[in-house]
């Protein structure tokens, strides 16, 4: 299986179904989902019908996956994964920016190894033009990686979200990071 892309420690590889146990490891971690879910248990079925189909879906406008599973470069260590996808499959000028990993590999500086690759393909080969990612406003290690990935503070709202989780009472934030940016800081 060929690799979308590696940097000194990572590899980023499409996704196969055989992914799904690992996926589901990473997902039933309470810590790992904290700010996604306020850490509830994983549902293996929802892994296997829900979110499989949007880990293998091709953007048109890409040509290329959304997601990508992240490993440990020699070891092959299943890490977690980045999203790296555009909104919707009729341009690639805006992406979304995500990453969740396990916890072994928390501390480390993948997650901006990862993400700082991901942007400078995007920009270089994909015709990006702004690089978008969000968390939860007390979600304080994530924001740390996009400010670390180059990405600068937007904005802060509160979304209409339907189960509350601790800490959403601060509300969310938005990062991004443009062509014009990346450019001038190379």
């Amino acid at each position: 299986m060929g690799h979308f892309l590696e940097t000194e420690r990572l590899v980023l590889r499409a996704f196969t179904a055989d992914d799904a146990d690992d996926l589901f490891a990473l997902d039933d971690d309470p810590e790992v989902m904290r700010f996604l879910n306020g850490g509830r248990p994983a549902d293996r079925e929802a892994i296997r019908t829900c979110t499989m189909p949007r880990l293998l879906h091709v953007h048109a406008c890409t040509g290329t996956r959304g997601y990508w599973a992240a490993q440990e470069k020699g070891a092959g260590t299943f890490l977690g994964w980045f999203e790296f996808r555009p909104p919707s499959d009729d341009s690639p000028a805006v992406v979304e920016l995500g990453y969740r990993l396990n916890r072994a590999s928390w501390g480390r500086g993948y997650a901006t190894e990862g993400s700082r690759a991901l942007i400078d393909k995007g920009f270089a080969d994909l015709g990006v033009e702004r690089v978008t990612a969000n968390t939860m406003a007390v979600n304080v290690r994530s924001r740390r990686v996009m400010e670390k990935s180059g990405l600068v503070l937007v904005r802060a709202f509160h979304g209409d979200w339907p189960d509350a989780i601790e800490g959403s009472e601060h509300g969310e934030v938005e990062y991004a990071l443009t062509r014009t940016a990346w450019e001038r800081a190379r």
